[in-house]
């Protein structure tokens, strides 16, 4: 695990303009998502790499002390995420600095993001994005059918 994100009770939209609430991998992974997009939208010359270096260094430090196995670097902090001032991944004189957030927010430790790890992250989000579309596409065609 990388990063946590809420995963219980979330609210989204559903069928006919209505709301649901829902519980899991799906929904963090939604909010995670999300969370990346609007990091590629106010850093669009940021890479992969470097969009998940600024979510893992701005995450809020839950558990142990540093990466557990519970909340990975920690919780998503979008706030964080979105204001900090991050130094650059390549700039190995700032690698060992921690990030100081601009508006708010708890900063951490930046961790050290090696090439395999991200290419595996950004597979694994992928894949879980692809099958939670693929999925919502069964449910409503389902749901089609069983109203007609």
């Amino acid at each position: 695990m990388v990063i946590t994100a809420p995963g219980e009770d979330i609210f989204s939209t559903g069928l006919a303009g209505r709301y649901r609430k829902g519980t899991g991998t799906s929904d963090a992974t939604a909010i995670v998502s999300g969370a990346v997009a609007l990091i590629r939208s106010k850093y669009p010359d940021l890479s992969a790499k470097e969009v998940i270096h600024r979510l893992t260094a701005t995450a809020t430090d839950k558990g142990a002390p540093g990466r557990d196995p519970e909340y990975g670097y920690g919780v998503l902090d979008l706030v964080a995420a979105l204001t900090a001032d991050v130094p650059p991944l390549d700039d190995e004189a700032n690698a060992s600095a921690a990030p100081t957030p601009s508006a708010g927010g708890t900063a951490v430790p930046m961790p050290h993001v090696s090439g395999s790890k991200t290419t595996t992250l950004l597979i694994t989000l992928g894949a879980l994005i692809v099958i939670g579309v693929v999925i919502t596409l069964l449910v409503v065609r389902s749901r089609r059918r069983q109203g007609t």
